[in-house]
């Protein structure tokens, strides 16, 4: 699986990354728990929280947002996009 994570601010993509989980022992729910740990080391934010909406959002379009809401600190971004961009 790959995942492109992004970091907005203003409408202005400020970082972005793409992570690949090769076929492992990880379920899919594990594979995407794991890349979302990855890009929020890399990124040096802190993991954000589930909400509904992003769940709902991640269930429909495997693409989900998470603004200020799902973090617990202030952040200096508007918010941090994470999405699968190929399936295994």
């Amino acid at each position: 699986m790959r995942f492109w994570g992004k970091i907005y601010r203003h409408k202005h993509k400020l970082k972005d990354m793409v992570i690949e989980k090769p076929g492992t022992d990880l379920t899919r729910t594990g594979k995407v728990f794991s890349a979302l740990e990855e890009f929020c080391y890399a990124f040096d934010i802190q993991v954000p929280i589930w909400l509904d909406s992003n769940i709902r959002d991640f269930k429909c379009f495997a693409r989900t947002r998470f603004s200020a809401d799902s973090f617990i600190e202030a952040i200096d971004f508007d918010y941090f996009e994470f999405q699968v961009i190929e399936e295994d």
